[in-house]
């Protein structure tokens, strides 16, 4: 265990802050520039973390609508530490994320079934707390900060008042917030989080719709135990090896020798839902397992259906 820990602290730059009333622990998805990803318990502020009130007069801004609110996935970009000067580099900043996302499948074929909307918080100073040197402090619309819970490089934002600014648009189904950086960083959470000046972020973002849209498991372990629970309710992960699964026609045993968009092809691979052992994944390495990937046609079928069910 000492050993794990000490790698977490060199992977993900652990410290240790004091505990105070204000802090709870939480279990939080932690990436890292090479793609892999880890569940951390973290100490991170009880939310709302400021009193900051929401500007309700906010512009809110199109960025693609292909129909009614309501008959589309609505997601919505919220910036922070973007003041009012910087909102042309937000704007920006947005049609490359939503560049990115929708060059993955599914989102590439089902692209027209997004509306995508931006809602242009102004900051009053720009950039975020503790960015780039731990102590900085910034006077955001978010109170964004890096190093939250002593993780350098998950970011945390408001995320009460980080909803509200995302209901000012219509229909908003997932909101999704870019801080002005362009230091690798993220988090999962009620919201996605990523830097909004750095390219390798904008995965975090196609990885957290994974879960969000398609309600997909995390594929990698990290627990050394095996799996002690029964069979997993996600459509991407299973205690049942490869014989098992074609035998009882289990999960995804349709798809097994298939070739899959992320590599290889479909079988089970020991290792997913935080586990090494015990639990199977349906590929050797997807989106839900590291960033960088495609999703594997298990993910690719999950998300299709979840979205066409939405949008006809």
């Amino acid at each position: 265990m000492a050993a794990a820990v000490a790698m977490t602290a060199v992977i993900y730059g652990l410290v240790q802050l004091p505990a105070s009333a204000d802090t709870r622990t939480e279990v939080r998805e932690v990436f890292a520039p090479n793609g892999s990803i880890r569940k951390e318990n973290v100490r991170v502020a009880d939310l709302p973390r400021t009193d900051k009130s929401v500007d309700v007069t906010a512009e809110v801004v199109t960025i693609q609508q292909t129909g009614a609110p309501g008959s589309r996935y609505d997601l919505v970009f919220v910036g922070d530490g973007y003041t009012a000067a910087e909102q042309e580099l937000f704007h920006s900043q947005v049609l490359a994320r939503w560049a990115q996302l929708s060059a993955v499948e599914p989102f590439r074929t089902l692209k027209n079934s997004f509306n995508v909307w931006q809602v242009n918080a102004i900051s009053a100073q720009s950039g975020s707390d503790n960015d780039p040197t731990l102590g900085i402090e910034k006077d955001t619309a978010l109170d964004g900060e890096f190093w939250c819970g002593g993780l350098d490089r998950l970011v945390c934002v408001d995320e009460t008042v980080a909803e509200q600014y995302a209901q000012l648009a219509p229909g908003a189904d997932q909101a999704l917030i870019l801080v002005n950086s362009t230091t690798y960083g993220g988090s999962g959470g009620s919201v996605t989080v990523s830097s909004g000046g750095n390219a390798l972020s904008g995965d975090i973002v196609v990885h957290e719709l994974g879960h969000s849209i398609g309600g997909l498991a995390d594929e990698y372990g990290g627990d050394p135990t095996v799996y002690p629970g029964g069979e997993p309710g996600e459509p991407n992960t299973s205690v049942a090896n490869e014989a098992t699964m074609r035998a009882q026609r289990l999960k995804w045993f349709s798809y097994l020798g298939k070739p899959t968009p992320d590599g290889g092809v479909i079988g089970t691979f020991e290792g997913a839902a935080y586990y090494d052992r015990g639990v199977y994944r349906p590929s050797e390495n997807s989106m839900m397992r590291s960033l960088g990937n495609e999703f594997n046609l298990i993910g690719i079928d999950q998300l299709t259906a979840a979205i066409l069910a939405k949008t006809g």
